[in-house]
């Protein structure tokens, strides 16, 4: 999993989040920082309301959450999701000495976790965008 530092720089970069069940988040700014959580279909929904996307949480999580507005909440995308979401960009994955060394049509990043080189590769993929989200030439 991405730490959470990672995720909110890749959520300023401009990924958006579509939620699903199994999608891990955290909760910064509200002494939960260290917390983490799991949308499932039973304690931790996504309810769809006039003004947006609101995470429910059904009373059986600890500090009892009830409502938190979606964008409240950071994603911690998983390895698959950082794969998938680099596309085409994406070109290999190879151990390196130190860790994991992520190959793209924009560069090599390397970290000591596969997530972690995904989302360094991804995020230098969003910060190639136009303002309209385009990729860049």
């Amino acid at each position: 999993m991405i730490p959470l530092d990672l995720a909110i720089r890749l959520r300023d970069a401009g990924l958006v989040w579509q939620p699903n069940a199994g999608d891990w988040f955290a909760v910064p700014d509200r002494d939960m920082d260290d917390e983490l959580f799991v949308l499932s279909n039973m304690t931790i929904q996504v309810y769809e309301v006039p003004d947006g996307s609101v995470i429910g949480f059904n009373g059986t999580t600890q500090r009892a959450l009830d409502d938190l507005d979606k964008d409240e909440a950071v994603w911690l995308p998983r390895e698959d999701q950082l794969r998938e979401l680099l596309g085409l960009a994406f070109t290999a994955l190879e151990r390196a000495p130190d860790g994991y060394l992520v190959r793209g049509l924009a560069g090599e990043f390397s970290a000591e976790s596969v997530e972690r080189a995904y989302g360094e590769a991804l995020l230098h993929l969003l910060a190639g965008r136009s303002g309209d989200g385009r990729p860049l030439p």
